[in-house]
């Protein structure tokens, strides 16, 4: 019996310790090893590259801000396009009409350079660059036509450093049924001179007419110069 018994006795002592040990692996032992075994080349065979990685976050990255955008903007991602392609349209037609900025090359009183040219040397070079469609530049000789002109007329007093708006307010005294054309030219000549416009053929057939115009028109005379006359 006490043989039996104190069998009993063992084997409950054993079962009691097998409790106690433990089966499982400690966790970061496991980790550690399962890092190591997943870092071995043969499981990296088919990962995209440094580049396509970076490709796929930035794509991530649009595809989050387009979501966001569609869900803030009225009709979702319809309204979102439809409002893309609205403001592309927009600064499209500002490019058309404002022309590709540019930086100013000349000083704004240089209406003419340091070597002056007669009205008609002016218009010559005017037609040149009218026929090799360098509208920028016909405009321009066409407008120091008009001012030069003037002076040759004496109804401008020849005056360095002469601004075209100021030439157009002058001219505009003896030539009043002139005066909203030459303040239209002259802000013709400051948008292409200085302000990055671009001229066309329009702009500079407008010019020449109105030059042709002046020259045939009659002045306006004025009380000094009505007392000279007489």
């Amino acid at each position: 019996m006490s043989g039996a018994g104190g069998t009993t006795a063992a084997a409950r002592l054993l079962i009691h310790a097998s409790r106690d040990v433990p089966v499982d692996t400690p966790r970061v032992p496991a980790r550690e090893a399962a890092e190591h075994e997943l870092s071995k080349p043969m499981y990296h065979e088919n990962d995209p590259n440094l580049l396509q990685r970076g490709l796929d976050r930035v794509w991530g990255w649009l595809g989050d801000l387009f979501a966001t955008a569609s869900n803030a903007a009225p009709g979702g991602p319809l309204g979102l396009i439809v409002l893309v392609v609205v403001i592309a349209g927009l600064a499209a037609v500002l490019w058309w009409r404002l022309g590709t900025p540019q930086r100013t090359t000349r000083p704004p009183e240089a209406l003419f350079d340091d070597s002056p040219c007669s009205a008609a040397e002016h218009r010559t070079a005017a037609e040149a660059h009218a026929v090799a469609e360098r509208w920028n530049e016909a405009v321009q000789e066409r407008m120091r036509a008009i001012v030069r002109s003037l002076e040759e007329r004496a109804l401008l007093d020849p005056r360095p450093g002469r601004t075209a708006d100021e030439a157009a307010a002058e001219a505009g005294r003896s030539l009043p049924a002139h005066e909203i054309p030459l303040r239209g030219a002259a802000r013709d000549f400051d948008d292409v001179t200085y302000g990055g416009r671009t001229a066309d053929r329009h702009a500079y057939l407008a010019m020449q007419a109105l030059d042709l115009d002046i020259e045939n028109a009659k002045p306006l005379l004025t009380t000094a110069a009505r007392g000279a006359a007489e």
